[in-house]
């Protein structure tokens, strides 16, 4: 069994402006040299949406970069959604992983 791990980045920070393509570039670079390869759902951006603290609804436009790994190490990717918060200016960084079977 394999772990899926997915990484969803926004496009914007909270005030609209464009995230520079630098930023996705250094984490496409940094999960190939880990993972030895990655996928990037860029083309047509995900919507999320959620309420937040005063009942206003938020909305992001992101993309999602994913990698299969063999062995799921929380630690590091602890650390690692520690750095992309930084990197995007986001309280939470979602990051998720689920168990796959390659076929």
């Amino acid at each position: 069994m394999s772990h899926l791990v997915q990484i969803f980045l926004p496009l914007q920070d909270n005030q609209g402006q464009s995230f520079p393509a630098s930023h996705f570039n250094r984490v496409r670079d940094e999960l190939t040299r880990q993972f030895n390869g990655m996928t990037a759902y860029a083309r047509a951006p995900a919507e999320g949406r959620w309420q937040s603290g005063d009942e206003r609804t938020v909305r992001d436009d992101m993309v999602v970069y994913e990698v299969i790994t063999q062995e799921l190490d929380r630690v590091w990717w602890n650390h690692y959604r520690v750095t992309l918060e930084k990197l995007f200016a986001q309280e939470q960084m979602l990051i998720r992983a689920q168990i796959v079977e390659l076929l």
